[in-house]
Parts: C-alpha cells; structure tokens; sequence
C-alpha cells in the first residue's frame, strides 16, 4: 500500500498532514489519561487512501485525497478497563506514538530522495 502511496507527491504530503495530525492527537491522548469520561482519538486518513486506491484514482491521477480529509474521530469501542469511564491506554499510546514518528521519518526521507533526484537532474547528473 504504501508503495504506491509514494509515487504521487501530493499524497506523500497528505500523508505527512496526516502523521503530523496524528502526532497532536496521540499527544492530546496522552495529556488526558487521567481525565474522567475521556475517549480517546483518533486520525481517520488510512481508510481513505485504501478506498482510493481501490477505485483506482491514485494510480490514475485523479485522487480526490485532500487535507481537508483527514478526520479526528472519537475512537469507537465503548471498553474501558477504568471506572473512570476513560479509554486510554498510556502504554498503547505510546506504542502507536513511536510507529507514527518512524512513519513520519520514512516520509520525510521519501520527500528528501525525491529532491535529491531533482537536484542531480539539474546539475546534469553530475
């Protein structure tokens, strides 16, 4: 999935919105593990990219993905282990906190290659 995800350069910055919205959030988690009836949140980009992928229009150049896409959404499952009525799980948030930094990174990195490719084009492949 994320190879194909790479060869548009607009959906790599969509997914970098992404990771960086999803970064606050986790973080925003994390500050509120301790407030009564909290529910955790959560970034809703992935779903999005997997249903345009399947309809073909990334590997087309139609993509519809857009910033404004990415949603923030109350985490659905109703389990609590609390009886405080909070669903955060400080080490699951953290957990999920370091795979969104290695994908950030990894996007990052991608973005960084494809400036580098650009740059040994205009110096004439020098």
């Amino acid at each position: 999935m994320l190879s194909k995800l790479l060869f548009n350069r607009s959906n790599i910055e969509h997914a970098l919105d992404a990771a960086w919205l999803r970064n606050e959030v986790i973080s925003h988690n994390i500050a509120n593990v301790d407030t009564p009836n909290y529910k955790r949140k959560t970034v809703q980009f992935e779903q999005l990219l997997t249903s345009e992928m399947k309809s073909g229009k990334i590997s087309h150049g139609a993509s519809k993905l857009t910033s404004r896409n990415i949603r923030i959404v109350e985490d659905p499952s109703s389990s609590s282990y609390r009886s405080d009525g909070n669903n955060v799980d400080i080490e699951n948030e953290m957990a999920l906190l370091a795979a969104n930094s290695i994908r950030y990174n990894t996007l990052v990195q991608k973005i960084n290659g494809e400036f580098q490719k650009l740059k040994n084009v205009i110096r004439g492949g020098r």
